[in-house]
């Protein structure tokens, strides 16, 4: 088994109000199917390539993490997730309550501050600043909550990363890629396992999230 197995890729693009101000609250993931590729980099330098894809329809996230160690697929309404093994035909539950209902939104007391315009992959996005929990990160997104660059801002070397997006890839996608394989061993993650170890982006930003590290080839 991988030695950080669950929750190595769990982006969450928050789409900004447009005229938002620090004191605004931004809604949460893209408004309509998409599939986002990005290049992950860590302090050691390029980990691989990772996907997002969203089902907005059924508030449905997949994640098809780097170096082949499987696919995440989030309820971001409900909060649940679980990752998939394909190569061990297993599946790991994440422990109820772990993701908080809304999809790992920022805390009440998370802080956007606009910073100015950029262009990714062709796309327009802005870039804010956000701060929440004692973590800052700048995250670049579109008008449609497509988060095309997000990085850490954190002092610590291990707490820093960096995701940008290098395709984009509009249209509808298919459900049957957002079910549950059946015919898998089903597992049940331990309460409390901390899916890995660094800390770095605010909760609802980018990857990794607090307690998720970014995974090596």
């Amino acid at each position: 088994m991988p030695s950080s197995p669950l929750l190595p890729a769990l982006l969450l693009a928050v789409a900004v109000i447009p005229g938002a101000t620090a004191q605004q609250r931004p809604t949460a993931t893209p408004t309509r199917d998409v599939s986002v590729t990005y290049r992950a980099t860590g302090e050691a330098g390029a980990v691989g390539e990772m996907r997002m894809s969203w089902l907005p329809a059924r508030n449905l996230m997949r994640v098809d993490m780097a170096g082949g160690l499987g696919w995440m697929l989030v309820d971001v309404q409900a909060g649940t997730a679980f990752m998939v093994m394909d190569a061990q035909r297993m599946i790991l539950n994440l422990p109820a309550g772990q993701i908080p209902p809304g999809g790992m939104a920022p805390s009440q007391t998370a802080r956007f501050t606009r910073e100015g315009p950029a262009r990714i992959t062709n796309l327009d996005c802005v870039n804010w600043r956000v701060e929440d929990g004692g973590e800052t990160a700048r995250v670049c997104l579109t008008n449609e909550g497509v988060m095309l660059r997000a990085e850490s801002l954190g002092s610590q070397a291990a707490s820093r990363g960096t995701l940008e997006a290098t395709a984009v890839s509009f249209g509808a996608q298919d459900p049957s890629r957002f079910q549950r394989p059946t015919g898998y061993q089903s597992l049940q993650m331990p309460g409390g396992m901390p899916p890995g170890g660094a800390q770095g982006m605010p909760r609802g930003t980018a990857l990794p999230p607090p307690g998720v590290t970014v995974p090596a080839r």
